[in-house]
């Protein structure tokens, strides 16, 4: 059910002339700051690629072990994910991002003076519970911080970063790698913890979330908060009419301080209504965001990001230099090409843009299966066609993946959860996905030795194809939507329902856009002039 403005609010949009619709630049600039909180993760991700090269020989440390050093802080991850979203309904979406940077911060701190394994790994459970906190925060506040009309512009802003935390992850793996031994991964990783302390600085710039205000009973402040993050005062009003009904705040309270029951204030009986007692729409909310960070890892990107030297080591590159640059590559088309979906995203829609993402990672990645596999039965011989055929599936995977499904699993499922269980359904999205990861991080090299790496890709190229299924069955599209009405979306939504004449029509259309977008990239430039 949707909200209604007041009698006065309804009276004064009919005497006023429509406002002209604009970009607002300071939810873009707000969005840039919570969003660089997701460099920690990408860093990470993207140095511990290169650095265990070295870790491995200066440690003396075999592959089991590096398998658990590098997928273990997405374990780690949960525990910081399950007490952020408690931590972020008392002390504020702001606060809890400053104390994400300081924890890891004090990870990389660690990780760059560690003298031994065990050391190592104290430092990667630290950084690892601030990359929890991080990971949950940053699309929860951008969602809520975001106007409807940019919101899917806007929230895939985490997804820009984390691919830029990759990239610096991977200079950063080429840069230090002429060092002596005992430094070169040791600054890799300590490298790390000069992001955390500009975001730190950066975060006071920004407002507290209007909704998480508004759970607090403080309505003058959330007001002037939507009046500065929203395209149009007419928004602003119906924006706050909104999140008041959901708060269960009557529409004629103007006080700029109310009171709000407590259960809306910090969430108790929200895990009672998100796991014994579901709505229908909840449970519906429940298997898409659970689904969408499901198989944004399990079809296999950080095997690739994490694991790229060895994988253009069985491809054919040898040396040390020849890996690393492979993986800088990598890393800077994984950037780049998520620009494409920045700039889509709320052209065309969620669903177009995920379904083509998911059909060309599939065909990549049975391609790289097929490559590696015909190396791997002619050891003896250099394969310069299936070498070059396996590096440029590799970057045409992680370009489809960064064009799709790696922004959109954090726009989609951070839009689509009621206000009062958002930053505990993020949290647990948040799980989902860093579980997921970690499995994936911890049984690659194992799982290559068992079936071969060819053998390995094809196992992901399968579950790329069960994630298209899935997502062409059970995820609406939410383009345009308010976030306070997911809720009645998600309770009218049925498969059969949706897929009307007049659905259909819309989606083809979406992908008619997305054809022209990606062949032109028009939309870039005029994007790009409405913001600057």
């Amino acid at each position: 059910m949707r909200a209604v403005l007041s009698p006065e609010n309804v009276a004064s949009a009919e005497l006023c002339p429509p406002e002209k619709p604009k970009r607002n630049k300071f939810a873009f600039v707000c969005a840039i700051l919570v969003s660089m909180t997701l460099i920690l993760l990408g860093y990470d991700i993207g140095v511990m690629s290169g650095a265990i090269i070295y870790i491995k020989r200066d440690l003396k440390i075999s592959d089991g072990q590096i398998e658990i050093l590098v997928g273990i802080l997405n374990i780690y991850s949960v525990v910081g994910a399950c007490f952020a979203g408690r931590t972020s309904d008392l002390i504020g979406r702001r606060y809890t991002i400053v104390l994400a940077g300081g924890i890891f911060f004090a990870g990389a701190i660690l990780m760059g003076f560690a003298t031994n394994y065990a050391f190592l790994m104290f430092g990667r459970f630290v950084a690892g519970f601030g990359v929890g906190f991080a990971g949950m925060i940053a699309p929860v506040y951008t969602a809520e911080i975001s106007p409807a009309s940019s919101r899917g512009f806007l929230n895939s802003f985490p997804e820009v970063f984390v691919n830029a935390g990759i990239l610096l992850g991977y200079v950063s793996n080429f840069a230090f790698s002429k060092l002596p031994l005992h430094l070169g991964w040791r600054f890799m990783l300590g490298v790390g913890a000069i992001p955390s302390i500009l975001l730190s600085i950066g975060v006071f710039a920004m407002p507290e979330s209007p909704r998480w205000l508004v759970m607090q009973g403080r309505l003058g402040d959330a007001k002037r908060v939507l009046y500065r993050t929203s395209d149009s005062n007419s928004e602003a009003d119906l924006r706050l009419a909104d999140i008041k009904f959901v708060a269960g705040i009557p529409q004629d309270c103007n006080d700029d301080i109310v009171q709000v029951e407590k259960r809306n204030s910090h969430g108790k009986g929200v895990w009672k209504e998100l796991l014994v007692r579901p709505t229908p729409a909840v449970r519906r909310v429940l298997v898409a965001a659970f689904g969408i960070h499901f198989f944004q890892q399990a079809s296999g990107i950080d095997a690739v990001v994490l694991y790229s030297p060895r994988i253009f080591k069985t491809a054919g590159l040898n040396s040390d230099k020849q890996q690393l640059l492979a993986t800088v590559a990598i890393g800077t088309v994984k950037t780049t090409s998520i620009l494409v979906s920045t700039f889509l995203l709320d052209r065309i829609g969620r669903r177009p843009l995920l379904l083509s993402s998911v059909g060309g990672m599939v065909i990549s990645l049975l391609t790289l299966a097929m490559s590696l596999t015909v190396i791997d039965h002619r050891p003896d011989k250099k394969m310069i066609w299936a070498l070059g055929l396996s590096l440029a599936t590799a970057i045409t995977y992680v370009a489809t993946f960064s064009t799709g499904l790696g922004p959109i699993t954090w726009v989609y499922s951070s839009e689509i959860f009621p206000l009062r269980l958002r930053a505990q359904g993020m949290s647990m999205g948040l799980i989902v996905n860093r579980v997921t990861s970690g499995v994936i991080a911890m049984t690659f090299l194992s799982l290559t030795k068992a079936i071969t790496t060819g053998g390995a890709f094809f196992l992901f190229g399968g579950l790329a194809m069960a994630a298209w299924m899935f997502f062409y069955t059970f995820l609406p599209e939410t383009k345009g939507k308010m976030l306070e009405e997911m809720d009645e979306l998600f309770d009218n939504f049925r498969w059969r329902g949706s897929k009307t004449k007049e659905h259909m029509e819309v989606e083809v259309e979406g992908y008619f856009d997305l054809a022209f977008g990606f062949f032109g990239f028009y939309n870039f430039s005029i994007n790009y002039q409405r913001w600057i």
